[in-house]
């Protein structure tokens, strides 16, 4: 029997061969996003699922409000693991990890740039799930000067991943470091993902006793039976419990007399498996999702897919007539209506698997154009077979069933008799329902149309918007540390080069993430009313017209001015904050010291206009600019047309001091376009996906079309024969499906607005949705659907009628 349905499934289908084609193709297509889709939304779920105590383990964030500024961490002060461990029993294990950047390691003469490199507690194996290849996680990194490696950096530096331990490394000139361990290197699904595990026992610091310095990442393990709710809930008196002490001896006031004032600082938890889709706190250890965009690809993802299985849905119910007297005929001849049933559903689900298996082809072939797009590493492995082989099987099943139900059961009530005599029970029913299938498939089409317009100009607003300073031929020197006492000099040759305008000494910029937060006060005597919490950056004179920053008032710094060492410039949001009607030659004072024993005094000789240092989605808060040295990169203003040379010889001049030292650079603008590159790349997929749920929409009109043109072959004739031309006839044809595009657009625009404003939500600073674009979107679905049926439509019109009704 099974045998029986199958064959004659594969008859009917192949007498349709177009119908089949089309069905076919647009399942394929709709599956292979759909495929796609699953593969990133599957990859963005799996971050730090490698841990096997993810369920337990929570990072400590911290919170505060202070000075008018609010201010979100993903770090905690040094003392936060040991004292929460101490007060609360449901915590088994703490660990903290302090990001310090790199260094460069010696391999035999050689020096090589390491960038991903962290202290960490020796509780670090205690609390993360890592694979110890050679050692002992036990006390791998118990002793100051002790190394865990990856097993790619233990082959990159010995040859091998075993008997490594005991081995010494040097970083930098002078630090020696014992490799105690080797572990197996972390998956890229990971929140952070160091080479490189230096104890934390070989820092020493004032800040280990300091509650208002956020520069450790802590994370606690909890007890299996441990209440997260109910630990958040004791964060806050723990808090006022040990930084009130030092509240009091710094602003002379208690948490009650603080939090009157709208200030607050908070300890707050998140758990490990949300950090990289729902975390996106200052100092995030890497670049983090958005389960935002987790939701946009689903609904993309279920969209392309309905507007699939409609193009089926509509394609058979409009082939029905062709088919009645099929189902008259086995009717009488004695089938029962379950087994015309099951026949339509046999194609259905036929269909449907050769569309599957198209499917899963070309979203194997696609995915390495799909990863350039996604920035990811995404491949069928094994464990993506074992889940992907059922979930297709039920998704074939499913789509078959959907896809094929109404047409099974509509064609399977036809009354026998009336079909016999040409007619349909109760006439034709199928328009309306094809009608309400194919707005529903522009709907989503023009949807998609408006969001990729949105998308498009709120990256072009960023790319083109005034940000408060000039990244274009802006070159930046990274690890200018290695110079030492030396960076001065070479800042002042490089700047002497024909082809540079300027060059400034300093790692705090714009587009990198270097911050430095500090709390600065109106008097001697620190009091939150007279206090501004903000950015505190050590530049030189040098820095604000190499980034072509605007001085409002004031002057800028001065090598010949010693006076300047205790100078300030402030931003516009600073001056405001602080309440100054003209900030020029003004007083601040700032603690001396993490403990802020002793204040020092600042005077205010220059304001800047505000510019954006950092992304476009938080609004400019207070920046101050210090006099001062700091060795993170050297920025050059290039003004030589002549890029590559100029480049070859400001390498020149940095091996002249450092001959064995690697040269690395990068351009301002670059960098810039990285702050974004989740946003573009959203776009990028955004654009591929809503052309190819254009294009299954167009699939199924096509075939509508096709038919509608073949149902009134013999009226076309006798227009024709009438009188009518071409254009009469193309109109008579297509303003059907017009009529029906208008009311999809009518309904498209008010949900597009609605869901673009939320998305731009999430932009300090973002475009107007203009009326522009709701136009462009419906003149494009009805320019996009017109083209699709002119096609038939032109071809039934130059139709010889003789043809069509050479019959009558």
């Amino acid at each position: 029997m099974i045998r029986n349905y199958l064959k004659t499934a594969y008859r009917s289908l192949l007498k349709n061969r177009g119908f089949t084609a089309i069905n076919v193709l647009g399942l394929a297509l709709g599956l292979a996003t759909c495929l796609l889709i699953v593969f990133y939304v599957f990859d963005e779920l799996s971050y730090d699922r490698y841990n096997t105590r993810i369920d337990r383990i929570y990072r400590v964030n911290n919170d505060i409000k202070f000075g008018g500024n609010e201010n979100s961490y993903a770090q905690t002060p040094a003392p936060t693991a040991a004292s929460m461990k101490a007060a609360f029993p449901e915590i088994e294990q703490v660990v903290r990890l302090r990001n310090r950047g790199g260094f460069q390691v010696k391999k035999g003469s050689q020096d090589i740039e390491e960038d991903n490199m962290v202290y960490a507690d020796a509780s670090l194996f205690n609390v993360f799930t890592m694979q110890m290849i050679d050692g002992n996680p036990a006390t791998a990194l118990k002793e100051p000067h002790s190394v865990v490696l990856t097993d790619e950096m233990a082959r990159k530096y010995f040859g091998r991943t075993t008997n490594v331990a005991g081995q010494t490394m040097t970083f930098g000139d002078t630090a020696f470091y014992k490799v105690t361990g080797v572990i197996k290197k972390l998956p890229k699904q990971s929140h952070f993902n160091f080479d490189f595990f230096l104890s934390l026992s070989t820092l020493h610091s004032e800040e280990d006793l300091a509650w208002f310095s956020n520069n450790f990442y802590t994370y606690i393990l909890l007890r299996p039976d441990a209440d997260p709710e109910k630990l958040q809930a004791k964060l806050s008196p723990f808090m006022r419990s040990q930084a009130g002490p030092q509240l009091q001896s710094i602003l002379h006031l208690d948490f009650n007399q603080l939090e009157k004032q709208g200030n607050y600082l908070r300890f707050s938890i998140t758990p490990l498996k949300d950090i990289h889709l729902q975390s996106h706190r200052v100092g995030e250890l890497g670049m983090n999702g958005s389960m935002g965009t987790v939701y946009i690809f689903l609904c993309i993802a279920l969209f392309i897919l309905l507007i699939a299985c409609v193009n089926f849905m509509n394609l058979s119910t409009a082939r029905s007539s062709n088919r009645a007297r099929e189902v008259g005929v086995r009717k009488v001849l004695g089938s029962a209506r379950v087994q015309l049933i099951i026949q339509f559903l046999t194609e259905s689900v036929l269909v449907t698997l050769v569309a599957a298996a198209i499917a899963v082809f070309a979203a194997w072939a696609l995915l390495p154009v799909f990863n350039h797009m996604a920035n990811k590493e995404l491949t069928v492995t094994p464990q993506i077979i074992g889940w992907l082989l059922p979930v297709m099987l039920g998704i074939i099943l499913l789509i078959g069933f959907v896809a094929g139900a109404y047409p099974a059961f509509f064609l399977s009530a036809f009354q026998p008799i009336q079909v016999l005599k040409g007619k349909l029970a109760n006439g034709f029913k199928g328009g309306f329902l094809r009608g309400s299938l194919v707005v529903f498939q522009f709907f989503v089409s023009i949807v998609l149309i408006i969001g990729t317009l949105v998308v498009y100009n709120q990256l072009k607003y960023i790319q083109n918007k005034d940000m408060g300073f000039n990244r274009e031929h802006v070159l930046i020197i990274d690890r200018v540390w290695q110079l030492g006492d030396k960076d001065k000099a070479f800042r002042s040759e490089v700047s002497q080069l024909a082809g540079v305008e300027s060059a400034s000494l300093s790692g705090f910029l714009p587009t990198s993430d270097a911050g430095n937060s500090s709390s600065f006060f109106k008097t001697p005597i620190p009091d939150q009313k007279n206090a501004v919490l903000t950015q505190e950056w050590p530049v030189d004179e040098s820095y604000i017209p190499t980034l072509g920053i605007k001085l409002l008032a004031g002057r800028n710094f001065s090598a010949q001015m010693p006076t300047d060492s205790a100078a300030v410039i402030v931003n516009e949001a600073t001056a405001r904050q602080l309440g100054f009607a003209n900030p020029l030659n003004h007083d601040l004072y700032a603690p001396n010291d993490q403990m802020a024993k002793t204040f020092k005094k600042y005077h205010i000789i220059g304001v800047i206009k505000n510019f954006n240092y950092r992304s476009i989605k938080e609004g400019i808060k207070p920046l101050l600019l210090m006099y001062g040295e700091d060795r993170g990169a050297v920025t050059v203003r290039i003004k030589s047309n002549n890029i590559p040379a100029l480049l070859g010889q400001i390498k020149a001049k940095w091996a002249s001091f450092l001959p064995n030292k690697e040269f690395v650079s990068n351009f301002m603008d670059d960098e810039f376009n990285n702050q974004y590159r989740t946003e573009q790349q959203t776009g990028s997929i955004v654009v591929a996906f809503t052309s190819l749920a254009i294009i299954i929409a167009c699939l199924g009109l096509f075939g509508l079309a096709a038919y509608a043109a073949e149902q009134r072959t013999k009226e076309i004739g006798i227009r024709k024969v009438l009188g009518a031309n071409v254009s009469t006839i193309v109109s008579m044809l297509s303003k059907d499906f017009i009529k029906l595009v208008l009311i999809a657009i009518a309904i498209a625009i008010p949900v597009g607005w609605y869901a673009m404003n939320k998305w731009l939500q999430d932009f300090a600073y973002r475009i107007h949705i203009q009326w522009w674009v709701f136009a462009v979107a419906g003149l494009a679905a009805i320019i996009i659907a017109f083209l699709t049926i002119s096609f038939q439509s032109i071809k039934a019109a130059l139709t010889n009628p003789v043809k069509s009704l050479r019959s009558e």
